[in-house]
């Protein structure tokens, strides 16, 4: 189970009455689209709506609900400034007291939601590597770190998965289509049989290594002359990680910046 299902389990363990606030429509410029929802008990929310002075509405209605004992209602929120709130679109909302059936019905969203993850591959849990694992495991995704060493794999996000193996290649091999991978491992050597793997599966989301300018110069070479590789190929590769617009490698600057790529690849 994902942080995010530990997260949701805990909230509903812990709150006898809960109102499942939903966007049922949106229309025009809105801050969620149709189908983003929230939970809200008397003293916590799980989620969001988007924010915003729509949000702070529906938690007023949800407690009061929950107060009054009512089992639904619906808010039709036009967004201008009389609510301060200038997207200019309208957003239709579903208010429902949560009982046992729907509880369960959420609990098994976010299962499905957590098996359709895109999957992301770590192969190095150095100091780049750990800080992109955190920055990774906030995100809808899968997030594997795959290591060689033992003690190289410490101190890792509760969510974040573990693969020990001395063929980090098999990794690559055996992982879903449509995956990302993020090569970065003490050894340059194994980073470029890694990212060779990557890139002639040909359904990766993303690959990418971690170095300099030079660094993929000198992959390039090796992956074209002695790899077998392509230059269609070869041209799919990004490197450095994160760009080259942004001088602070600072390993959670890195990851930040790594993130970001990654998540336009994925186009989550």
């Amino acid at each position: 189970m994902s942080s995010q299902g530990h997260r949701l389990r805990t909230f509903l363990g812990i709150s006898p009455a809960v109102v499942l606030v939903e966007v049922r429509e949106a229309a025009g410029s809105t801050p969620r689209e149709a189908g983003a929802w929230m939970l809200v008990s008397t003293d916590a929310i799980f989620g969001t709506i988007g924010g915003g002075q729509l949000e702070f509405m529906a938690i007023d209605r949800a407690r009061q609900m929950i107060a009054d004992a009512a089992s639904a209602d619906l808010l039709d929120v036009p967004l201008g400034p009389e609510i301060g709130q200038c997207c200019g679109g309208r957003v239709k909302i579903d208010l429902t007291l949560a009982d046992e059936a729907l509880r369960e019905e959420i609990a098994e969203r976010i299962a499905r939601a957590d098996a359709l993850r895109p999957h992301v591959y770590l192969f190095g849990g150095g100091h780049v590597g750990r800080a992109l694992a955190e920055a990774l495991a906030l995100l809808p995704l899968k997030v594997t770190v795959v290591e060689t060493r033992a003690d190289a794999v410490g101190d890792l996000p509760e969510s974040v998965e573990v693969e020990l193996t001395a063929v980090p290649e098999d990794a690559v091999r055996a992982a879903p289509a449509g995956s990302a991978f993020i090569v970065l491992t003490h050894d340059h050597a194994l980073d470029f049989l890694i990212v060779a793997e990557a890139l002639a599966r040909g359904d990766a989301a993303y690959v990418g290594m971690i170095g300099s300018r030079t660094k993929r110069a000198t992959f390039r070479s090796w992956y074209l002359k002695d790899a077998g590789g392509s230059e269609e190929a070869a041209a799919r590769l990004v490197c450095p990680i994160g760009g080259a617009d942004v001088k602070d490698k600072r390993p959670a600057v890195i990851a930040a910046l790594a993130a970001a790529e990654v998540m336009r690849g994925l186009a989550v």
